[in-house]
């Protein structure tokens, strides 16, 4: 009888003592494949295609659902693993115990996240004009719990740090790419004002710029202290993020 490539993902994922990638399954399956003592059958999925992979994954993911099992088969980060549904979350809590779970996030940290993994890249400045009050503090509390973190300069004048998600966001509200965010056209919508692009000498080459003192940034770069937009609320309906429920 030969076996079916689900099949023997479904093996590995039930022996990993972690979530597996796409890309670390695939080279197990190439190491079996390669071992001297190498079965036909563990030759013949030897450099299967990622796309074959990614979608015997989604049908294994579907037949759990299909046949209503007490666990279910969810990419979270980009790497797939087997869950207990929430449903069976008492027995468990009894049986193993619980993690001690860091704090909640308190409602602004809730919405600065929220800029921050719809508007990325994007500056401290930028956040501070769409949700309308400063964020230094927010900001530092994020960080800290590994949720943001710098991704790049901005190319305008001052150059101020440009902020996006971590693979611990998507971790922590249990989601495998940012694509699967739920939907927030109005936050994206939103019109912030950005500062001058960069003086170049030249197309593609960025002219030296001496470092301004803070206090004589423009207000916008310097954390946008004496920025003064028009109230942009973070839209009730749809584009706030929500703590996932506890185990």
């Amino acid at each position: 009888m030969s076996i079916e490539l689900k099949s023997i993902l479904e093996c590995l994922l039930f022996s990993a003592p972690k979530p597996l990638s796409v890309s670390e399954i695939r080279d197990a399956l190439n190491r079996a494949a390669t071992e001297e003592e190498a079965t036909p059958e563990a030759k013949s999925f030897h450099k299967v295609p990622v796309e074959t992979i990614d979608e015997a994954l989604s049908t294994l993911s579907q037949e759990n659902e299909a046949a209503a099992r007490s666990y279910r088969l969810v990419c979270v980060a980009g790497a797939w693993q087997f869950v207990t549904q929430p449903e069976f979350g008492p027995w468990l809590r009894s049986f193993v115990g619980v993690k001690n779970r860091p704090a909640r996030l308190s409602q602004p940290a809730l919405e600065t996240l929220a800029v921050v993994a719809y508007r990325q890249p994007v500056t401290r400045a930028e956040i501070e004009q769409i949700r309308g009050v400063a964020v230094d503090g927010v900001m530092a509390t994020l960080k800290e719990r590994g949720l943001i973190e710098e991704v790049g300069r901005a190319e305008v004048i001052g150059r101020p740090m440009q902020f996006g998600t971590t693979m611990a966001f998507l971790e922590y509200f249990g989601l495998g790419r940012l694509e699967d965010l739920p939907a927030a056209d109005e936050l994206r919508r939103i019109p912030v004002v950005r500062p001058e692009s960069l003086a170049t000498v030249e197309p593609g080459v960025v002219a030296d710029l001496p470092e301004l003192p803070l206090e004589q940034a423009d207000p916008e770069v310097a954390g946008g202290r004496g920025v003064t937009p028009e109230a942009a609320e973070i839209p009730e309906s749809n584009a706030r993020l929500e703590e996932p429920p506890a185990a």
